[in-house]
């Protein structure tokens, strides 16, 4: 369907930051996120609600009927409208809103509205931040290429939380708060990873020394799911370097934020020139 010039005004202040009115917007608009985030905070605070109660909830209302307005807007203006509904924003812009009405039919369900943070991210697209999001991506990369020993891990971590759970059951018991299996692998978990609650502690001389094994246990595995990631950030950035190649001697190597090439000199951002053949004698134009 053609589109109006309103649609067009619209699209350029709404989902544009390269003018003025952009930027005014998407900053506006995050301030006003900041805000109603933070008079949702402030509502879960019985002093704080039991005096300005009324007040957070007029505040709560017309910050999502602002909301409510915007998301409608970006749907009127939006060149593809299915394609914005179903992008990462467009679900977040939902989601901000949802809540709200929800909370009509279920009780505190306006506490969700914490998921409004999420529109924040659009500040690295209004501070021209894009080119951060691809140091992101390098340890998002590396995060799924440790996924398996990362689960080989914890698998482990899980077998020997049963085996000490099941050690101290069967030696401190229901009358020392070890009440089952279940509850002991808890209180080896919260163990191992040095957490220490306190909500449950062994009595005897035997539990004693199993809770010493399991706390130099944990001392000696809880470095590890750290290695692996840094084993495999490293990798990924070195990869990283190794598919950067100067566009005009094809060295490997640069850095994601490399200017010119280390070893020619050639500016990255730049094509190399084609060289012009020599033309033969006695042709010259």
């Amino acid at each position: 369907m053609p589109r109006s010039a309103l649609q067009e005004k619209l699209y350029t202040v709404i989902f544009g930051t390269n003018t003025p009115a952009g930027k005014r917007f998407d900053m506006v608009l995050i301030y006003m996120i900041c805000l109603s985030v933070l008079a949702m905070i402030l509502e879960s605070v019985d002093r704080i609600s039991d005096h300005f109660g009324g007040l957070l909830s007029v505040l709560e209302w017309t910050f999502t009927g602002l909301f409510t307005l915007e998301y409608a807007v970006r749907i009127y203006c939006a060149p593809d409208r299915w394609r914005y509904m179903r992008s990462f924003y467009g679900v977040v812009d939902l989601l901000a809103i949802l809540p709200s009405y929800l909370g009509i039919f279920l009780s505190n369900m306006n506490y969700l509205l914490i998921i409004r943070l999420l529109r924040v991210l659009r500040v690295f697209r209004v501070l021209k931040l894009v080119k951060y999001l691809s140091e992101a991506n390098i340890l998002l990369r590396a995060m799924s290429m440790a996924r398996r020993k990362i689960l080989v891990f914890f698998s482990s971590v899980l077998v020997l939380s049963t085996i000490f759970g099941s050690l101290m059951f069967l030696v401190e018991g229901p009358e020392h708060g070890f009440t089952s299996i279940p509850k002991s692998v808890y209180w080896t978990i919260v163990t191992i990873t040095t957490v220490g609650y306190g909500d449950i502690t062994p009595q005897t001389v035997v539990g004693q020394i199993i809770a010493s094994a399991a706390m130099l246990t944990g001392y000696s595995i809880i470095a590890i799911p750290t290695g692996i990631l840094t084993a495999e950030l490293a990798a990924e950035m070195q990869r990283e370097r190794s598919n950067r190649l100067c566009p005009s001697c094809t060295h490997p190597g640069h850095d994601s934020d490399a200017v010119y090439c280390k070893k020619c000199g050639h500016d990255l951002s730049k094509k190399p020139e084609a060289a012009v053949p020599d033309q033969p004698p006695g042709q010259s134009g």
